[in-house]
């Protein structure tokens, strides 16, 4: 089965001749992480954690999700926390849902939980905002992704992490309530997408 066709067309438009030899560089070790666990035949655990965990993490998590069933990486899954919990920023969502992605709310309240469907029969992403050691998380055996660089700062350790690697990103809150808030948080998930398929087209499965 295919990602949804909004998604895959979504896909289809993304330039990777914008990811520039430095980034390939800073991306390289998340490679090699997931060539060694496929190789080895072994789960492969990413969690990736930003301060608030509302933003940049989710949708780190989210498209390498993605990616991973896109290009047929079995036996990945995704988790993303932050050093506090705060809630999913609504326009997180409201960009996910704009890529394609179906999503409903499956409570409200301060921090909402949705549930986020890339393909008809994969089970939906659990989103909503928690500390990178939530129950919800891996315990141990996982590659720790640092997204923002106040989290990659504020934890040089990460409790029962293989590996911590940091792949910061810009965040898009600077523009919250001004008129490019769409437009910017449409260009950090599509710049997260395109480093992503990068790194999943990397992969010999």
């Amino acid at each position: 089965m295919a990602l949804f066709n909004s998604i895959e067309n979504l896909l289809s438009t993304l330039d990777l001749t914008t990811v520039a030899n430095d980034r390939k560089e800073t991306l390289q070790p998340l490679v090699d992480y997931i060539q060694t666990k496929v190789n080895e035949n072994k789960p492969i655990r990413i969690n990736f954690i930003c301060t608030h965990n509302s933003r940049r993490s989710h949708l780190s998590q989210i498209w390498a999700q993605t990616m991973a069933y896109h290009f047929g990486i079995h036996n990945l899954t995704c988790y993303s926390g932050g050093t506090e919990a705060t809630a999913l920023f609504p326009m997180v969502a409201e960009t996910l849902k704009n890529s394609g992605f179906e999503i409903q709310t499956l409570s409200e309240g301060n921090n909402p939980v949705y549930s986020i469907k890339y393909a008809n029969n994969e089970a939906p992403i659990i989103g909503f905002s928690k500390k990178l050691d939530s129950p919800f998380n891996p315990a141990s055996e996982f590659a720790a992704i640092m997204t923002c660089s106040q989290a990659d700062g504020g934890c040089p350790f990460i409790a029962g992490a293989e590996k911590r690697i940091p792949i910061t990103f810009e965040d898009p809150k600077a523009f919250d309530n001004t008129p490019q808030q769409a437009a910017k948080y449409n260009e950090r998930s599509n710049q997260i997408a395109t480093e992503l398929f990068y790194v999943f087209s990397q992969i010999n499965a």
